[in-house]
């Protein structure tokens, strides 16, 4: 066995261990909702930093009609309770714990930034459970790890305003901004509206996530 291969193993066992004294999680589930057919296969859908689940609307009319698609939000975003998770496994046992409520075993999984990352950790540590993975905007470890901190670092002092109005200019083309104005403020709008708490939290997962010797 590889020394690679050796971290991985290390790394799912501590998880489990940390997973299946479910009394310790003492953090609430995420909020989350099913679209499609009940008795098709599930396609989790997680979204990006400062994005709700509906990020996804224009994919759902055709992701549904073949999959039980769950879509979920991040801790403060979209309205849902604002419950800090500071690092990528603790929102990745969030999920798990939603999964297990509703008696999924094997899903597959897409998600873009934040939920790429957390996409890429599940499938790490449950790949008995990860039937098939998409990730958007993904890496082992940030190289902007220090960026995500100093905007952290700008949120708290300042709140989510700033950092709204130039969120369309990181996911966006400059073509994209003049043609679809709507989109843009919609995306300006869902950012402003995360609880600035969570936001940062989010920050310093990302600047802390890193699975380079799991890959």
């Amino acid at each position: 066995m590889s020394e690679t291969t050796d971290q991985a193993a290390t790394a799912y066992d501590t998880f489990n261990d940390a997973y299946d004294d479910r009394d310790d999680l003492l953090q609430p589930p995420l909020q989350y909702r099913f679209d499609g057919p009940d008795d098709a296969p599930v396609l989790v859908l997680g979204p990006a930093l400062g994005a709700t689940w509906h990020m996804w609307d224009r994919q759902l009319p055709v992701l549904s009609g073949d999959w039980r698609v769950l879509r979920y939000e991040l801790p403060g975003h979209g309205g849902a309770p604002a419950d800090p998770a500071y690092s990528v496994d603790d929102l990745a046992r969030r999920l798990l714990a939603v999964l297990d409520d509703e008696g999924i075993d094997s899903f597959g999984y897409a998600g873009c930034g934040l939920g790429a990352a957390i996409g890429a950790r599940l499938a790490l540590l449950r790949p008995d459970r990860v039937a098939a993975l998409a990730l958007v905007s993904a890496a082992a470890r940030y190289a902007t790890a220090d960026g995500w901190r100093q905007r952290g670092v700008l949120v708290r002092a300042n709140g989510l305003d700033r950092t709204a109005h130039t969120t369309p200019e990181r996911w966006f083309t400059e073509a994209f901004l003049v043609t679809q104005p709507a989109i843009t403020e919609w995306a300006v709008q869902m950012v402003r509206s995360t609880d600035a708490a969570c936001y940062v939290a989010a920050c310093e997962a990302l600047a802390a996530f890193d699975i380079r010797d799991a890959v």
